[in-house]
């Protein structure tokens, strides 16, 4: 823009009826020369009726810049008179003009609406100025602000320092500089329709006072930005020497390529600083060496590690109790412990958003849903889940990752779990843990001991990427069939859930919702063709299955379900009915059936309740007496714990040779032999104990033992009932037998509340403290002697009830 050759003088006589032109996003001032670009017809109808007149029009900026058809109300009243001083019509049809403004005016009313507006308006006298010292001084700090603003950028153009230097008038000064500022629309109709040119002029001036702010910030902006840009125009150039010198050298493009798309990875992996520096530190490394040298294939390995690693990526954990629980439900039945610990940690991570992810280990017997409970926990919580088996490893590098300066040095089975699941909290799966070995490579368990503490894991250190990874977001859940083989650090460092087992009303629900449908799905057939009845479930159960988990379970039920597939694929369309009468001509006789000796109270011969890693079991302890000097022989396979506890029965026997009426001098004259069947099994452990004390009694005294009494405990040589483990198992194994009532030691009453109430209902439990109470409930006739404090309890007849503890 440029001012008039003379703003003084020439100003054309205004008439009382103008046509009107709505302009957007600009505010015309008197003494203003402008472009303006038209489009719309009612402003193109406008200029042809002023350019048939005196070339006059009322130029007046709109309220909303994006109203296409203003109305009246929607156009500010104050507006600025201006003449059009050249006219151009633009290939598009749109029209350009050059307008000058006149003199301010004000809307009185509008004459017209189509098709063109046209307003009856009246002129605006500003106030008189009296040129006083203070408008002295504010006309010169406009003057240098002005001057500032032009020498700082480009806001103002050098050009207006010229024209303003003569004008003292505040008025005319405020409307020459403002229609150069080029100020937003709101502020410049402001200050058009400011009439006191001393107020006008101090508006001017803050906003000269801010536009000069604002280009001082702008320029420090630019040159913290040129510092940048001139460091990074350096590498560039660098780069593109380093890129001239291996083209030279034959290296080609496609290295230069490779470089970038590492850069560009490392950029948006959003790794932590100290890891970004290392990995940059890295590519900086590759940079400079030959392609194909061993070490640049290590780096390149290495950085495609470290770029695919989620260190940001996190999943949403789905926070709804009520439909976690229904998922972990739908999934699994029972396991109400393990649900409700996860339900717990879901509850508080609902409410505190940062605490650290629990460490839980499932330890029970084969087949019992351990391992498939990871997989339900990570759908219900709405996370990755990874598997990382553990079993038969025995190199610490396996789970800390092995140094790079090893030829094919890879990261930890942690790590590469981590990069597995594609998020920093996912849920890892530890499974079988108490399978971990060790050798002259290290010990794998104590490398797990950073890994499973939730107090160091936030800064878990893999030797390959030799930089801190935070696993405290991930759930890690440990799965073994024994806790005795992990090492005490270890176990310490995890939340411990015992699984025992199923009961077989478990199996019979787990199997209609659970085995039945899915091999019915994965032998290609549908509910319509195959249908297992209740008892056959259960026959399965009791007479082919005696587990105590569930694999066997579905491997005859995946049987029954090929038998049936076959009889579909030959033709048969009706459904196949599966009873327990059947089931001998799908799969065989029973495997397990009640031995009639063991049905009778034998002299002898007592009953134990054992814990193997497949659950619980009983055990048949069988002794016998021969003439000869005395002395004990153990056969069976059993270990050195077991022996003692033998040796500490039959000196406990012969102390109470008496209140059982055992001759004088009968164990000194006579041979006992202990034998535990299954021989080819080894068999260790203090809790057979009291059943060893029972046969001894039972074969010296010729009392028979109870056939339906199994028992379990730790015995001393003065006949207290020590507490053993494993009790829920062992009760459960109890109950598949058949077995009416049960022994366990007094201290072991605590644990019963862990026991399901269908054991309870079947299986009479007895907790006692010594093994004179042992004795009067487990001979088939009671010589205790009288100081034992026992509650005589009315014998069982053969046909079974319901017990009770």
């Amino acid at each position: 823009m440029t001012l008039p050759a003379d703003v003084e003088t020439g100003a054309p006589e205004v008439p009382e009826t103008l046509p009107l032109l709505p302009i957007r996003d600009l505010v015309v001032f008197p003494y203003m020369i402008a472009p303006i670009f038209v489009s719309r017809e009612i402003s193109i109808a406008a200029i042809e009726e002023a350019m048939q007149g005196d070339r006059l029009l009322f130029l007046a900026a709109q309220k909303e810049t994006g109203d296409d058809r203003p109305a009246p109300e929607a156009i500010h009243e104050l507006g600025t008179v201006g003449m059009i001083m050249r006219r151009r019509k633009l290939p598009d049809g749109r029209l350009k003009l050059v307008v000058q403004g006149v003199a301010r005016g004000r809307i009185r009313s509008f004459v017209q609406e189509q098709p063109s507006m046209r307003v009856r308006i009246a002129p605006v006298h500003e106030a008189p100025v009296a040129i006083d010292d203070r408008v002295e001084a504010l006309v010169r700090a406009t003057l240098e602000s002005v001057e500032k603003i032009v020498q700082q950028g480009r806001s103002l153009s050098p050009d207006i320092l010229a024209v303003i230097q003569g004008i003292r008038h505040p008025g005319r000064l405020a409307d020459l500089v403002a229609s150069h500022l080029a100020p937003e629309v709101a502020g410049a109709q402001l200050l058009l329709e400011s009439q006191d040119p001393v107020a006008r002029l101090q508006l001017l001036n803050e906003r000269l006072e801010r536009e000069q702010a604002v280009q001082q910030m702008r320029q420090e902006i630019q040159t913290q930005a040129k510092e940048v840009m001139s460091q990074s125009q350096r590498e560039y150039f660098l780069r593109e020497q380093l890129r001239q010198i291996q083209s030279e050298l034959g290296e080609g493009d496609g290295r230069m390529e490779e470089m970038e798309q590492l850069r560009k990875r490392i950029a948006l992996a959003k790794m932590p600083p100290d890891v970004s520096e290392e990995a940059s530190k890295q590519l900086r490394r590759l940079e400079g060496m030959h392609g194909d040298s061993a070490e640049a294939a290590v780096i390149r390995s290495y950085l495609d590690w470290i770029t695919e690693l989620p260190w940001s990526t996190e999943t949403d954990d789905r926070l709804d109790l009520r439909e976690a629980e229904a998922v972990l439900d739908e999934d699994h039945y029972g396991l109400d412990e393990v649900k409700e610990r996860l339900l717990e940690y879901l509850g508080v991570r609902k409410l505190k958003a940062d605490m650290k992810g629990p460490i839980l280990c499932l330890a029970g017997p084969p087949g019992v849903g351990k391992t498939s409970l990871g997989k339900s926990v990570a759908r219900a919580m709405g996370r990755s889940f990874v598997r990382v088996a553990l079993g038969g490893v025995r190199d610490e590098a396996e789970i800390r990752g092995h140094r790079r300066t090893y030829v094919g040095a890879m990261p930890g089975r942690i790590i590469q779990a981590i990069k597995q699941a594609g998020s920093k909290n996912p849920v890892v799966l530890l499974d079988e843990l108490d399978k971990l070995g060790q050798d002259f490579r290290g010990d794998p368990s104590a490398a797990l001991l950073e890994v499973l503490d939730p107090e160091q894991n936030n800064k878990f250190r893999d030797h390959y990427l030799n930089v801190d990874f935070d696993l405290s977001k991930v759930l890690f859940l440990a799965t073994a069939n024994q806790l005795d083989p992990i090492p005490g650090p270890l176990r310490d460092r995890m939340e411990v859930i015992a699984i025992a087992g199923y009961t077989d009303q478990d199996k019979l629900h787990i199997c209609k919702r659970h085995i039945l449908p899915r091999q019915i799905e994965e032998n290609g057939l549908t509910p319509e063709l195959v249908e297992l009845s209740d008892r056959a479930i259960k026959a399965l159960v009791r007479g082919y299955t005696r587990e105590a988990g569930l694999r066997n379970l579905e491997r005859l039920v995946a049987k029954l379900c090929r038998k049936v597939a076959r009889r579909v694929a030959e033709g048969r369309t009706r459904k196949t009915l599966i009873t327990a009468k059947a089931l001998p001509r799908y799969l065989g006789p029973a495997r397990y059936v009640d031995d009639p000796a063991l049905l009778l109270d034998e002299v002898g011969v007592s009953t134990g309740l054992a814990w193997t890693q497949a659950g619980g079991e009983i055990l048949q302890i069988e002794a016998s007496a021969t003439t000869g000097k005395g002395g004990l022989i153990l056969t069976g396979h059993l270990g050195d714990v077991m022996k003692e506890s033998a040796r500490a029965a039959l000196t406990w026997a012969r102390t109470r040779a008496g209140s059982f009426g055992i001759p004088e001098g009968w164990f000194e004259s006579h041979e006992i032999h202990v034998h535990v069947p299954a021989g080819a099994i080894p068999k260790d452990g203090p809790s057979a104990g009291i059943a060893m004390a029972t046969a001894l009694v039972s074969v010296a005294s010729g009392i028979p033992a109870r056939h339906d009494v199994a028992m379990t405990g730790e015995l001393t040589l003065r006949g207290r009932v020590m507490p053993i483990g494993g009790l829920k198992a062992k009760l459960l194994a109890a109950m598949r037998h058949g077995i009416a009532d049960a022994i366990i030691p007094k201290e072991n009453e605590k644990d019963l509340a862990e026991i399901p109430a269908a054991v309870r209902r079947r299986v009479r439990i007895h907790p006692v403290r010594s093994l004179d109470e042992v004795m009067a409930l487990s001979l088939a006739r009671s010589t205790a002697p009288a100081l034992t404090v026992v509650e005589e309890k009315p014998r069982r007849s053969r046909k079974r009830s319901a017990p009770s503890v």
